[in-house]
């Protein structure tokens, strides 16, 4: 258990960034799903309405760091691929 002042603030510190990155984690979790899941039932139009979404989310824990920004643009490149694909 930590002793100094300094270390009990850092793991209060810790232990908010980690609850507030699994708010975005499952956020992107749950939004790849359901388009995943749309684009496999056909359902595009839905899928192109969840989209932004999708990419508005990626693109924001992107950007405060909870995932890297190579990874988000992989993960919109091959959601937009699938639904392209899905399209013709």
């Amino acid at each position: 258990m930590a002793i100094t002042t300094s270390a009990k603030k850092a793991i209060r510190q810790s232990l908010r960034r980690k609850a507030q990155n699994l708010i975005y984690k499952d956020k992107i979790k749950t939004l790849l799903k359901e388009v995943k899941k749309l684009i496999l039932a056909k359902k595009t139009e839905e899928a192109k309405k969840i989209l932004p979404q999708v990419f508005k989310i990626l693109d924001k824990s992107a950007k405060v760091g909870v995932i890297k920004k190579n990874t988000a643009d992989r993960k919109k490149s091959r959601i937009a691929k699938a639904l392209a694909k899905s399209l013709k």
